[in-house]
Order: C-alpha cells, then sequence, then structure tokens
C-alpha cells in the first residue's frame, strides 16, 4: 500500500476525479459556442443541438477574448462571429457569462441576424470601435442591434 505521502513526492496526489482550471472556460479551437442572434443558421443549429464550433481564432495568442473574431463551423458551413459574452474569468466590472456566446456576421462585418437576444457588455461598445477603425470594417449595425448594455 503506497501512503499520500508517497505519492505527494511523485506529484500524482489525486484527491478529485476532476479538476477544473481556466484553460477550459477560454475560446481555443474545437470550442463550443452559443448563437444569441436571430440568424437562421443560427436558430438552426441551436435548435437541432448541434452548437457551432470554433475552428479559427483571428489574433496571435490563438485564445479569443471579448470582442475578438472567431470562425465557427456552423451546419456544415464556415461563418465569421463576433464574441460577445465569455465564460472565462473577466476583468472587474465586465460581467462574466454562463455560456460563450458569439453573433455571426458576413466578412465585411454586419450581422446575419437582426436582433440581439442577451445583453451585451458595455465595454463592447469602445473595443468594436477601436478595432473598426484599425481594421477597416464596419462594427456599428452589430452594435445597433443589441437591444440591452450590461
Amino acid at each position: 500500500m503506497i501512503s499520500i505521502r508517497q505519492l505527494s513526492l511523485f506529484g500524482c496526489i489525486v484527491r478529485n476525479q476532476f479538476h477544473t482550471t481556466s484553460v477550459y472556460a477560454e475560446i481555443r479551437k474545437l470550442a463550443r459556442l452559443r448563437v444569441v442572434d436571430n440568424s437562421e443558421i443560427g436558430k438552426r443549429a441551436m435548435a437541432e443541438g448541434k452548437p457551432p464550433k470554433c475552428i479559427h481564432v483571428y489574433n496571435k495568442r490563438m485564445v479569443a477574448k471579448l470582442g475578438d473574431k472567431v470562425l465557427v463551423a456552423v451546419k456544415g458551413q464556415k461563418k465569421k462571429a463576433i464574441l460577445v459574452g465569455c465564460k472565462q474569468r473577466q476583468q472587474s466590472k465586465i460581467p462574466q457569462y454562463d455560456s460563450n456566446n458569439i453573433v455571426l456576421i458576413d466578412d465585411n462585418g454586419t450581422p446575419l441576424g437582426t436582433r440581439i437576444h442577451v445583453p451585451v457588455p458595455t465595454i463592447l461598445r469602445t473595443t468594436l470601435k477601436e478595432k473598426a477603425q484599425s481594421k477597416g470594417t464596419d462594427y456599428s449595425k452589430l452594435l445597433g442591434i443589441t437591444n440591452r448594455f450590461v
């Protein structure tokens, strides 16, 4: 019989059957996301229980934060999306969501849906305006279809 002291020397103490770390809450490749707009393809995917998966994150770290653009696979198609809600721990005064929420967009930044069903953080206004000026895309329509800000 091996004691806990001997196991700790080898660095393999197992107290719980599973562990949770912040890695599981980040948006990386193959992360499942939730479409929160009323686009037709997003509604069908969520109704069938096949949520979109992240294929690519458009930044250097390959970990998406709030307001980042991601490429997702929805119903066998590739679509671009903006991350509007995140599970991972946020900075102060930024709300933390229960699910990773996205809004599907076109190549030029216009949203595919006409309404966003969840509240969007107010910091997203400044984040998307800065990205619009540097990248040349227009995210003002995405902010325009948002009903509620938190």
